[in-house]
């Protein structure tokens, strides 16, 4: 049963986001999540909830909108990645 929940600092690390933003989607309703004490836990199949709304034209959009970044920012962002 342990592992079936996560903390929202491990939830935060797998939707690759900061725990301040997973407690905001907790707040507004986005995620669930049951509170323990003054912590909340997330239930782990409720995280794969938030990946389904991800449509095929969605994925092209981002794919499109990272290549002209890397393109039109490239050398900039390889500096960055240097620093």
């Amino acid at each position: 049963m342990k592992d079936r929940y996560l903390s929202t600092i491990e939830a935060a690390k797998v939707m690759g986001i900061s725990r301040v933003a997973v407690l905001k989607q907790i707040k507004t309703g986005r995620l669930a999540a049951e509170r323990v004490g003054r912590n909340y836990i997330v239930d782990r199949n409720d995280l794969a909830g938030i990946f389904r709304h991800i449509t095929p034209g969605d994925k092209r959009r981002v794919s499109s909108a990272v290549k002209r970044v890397v393109k039109d920012y490239g050398p900039a962002l390889k500096r960055l990645g240097k620093e």
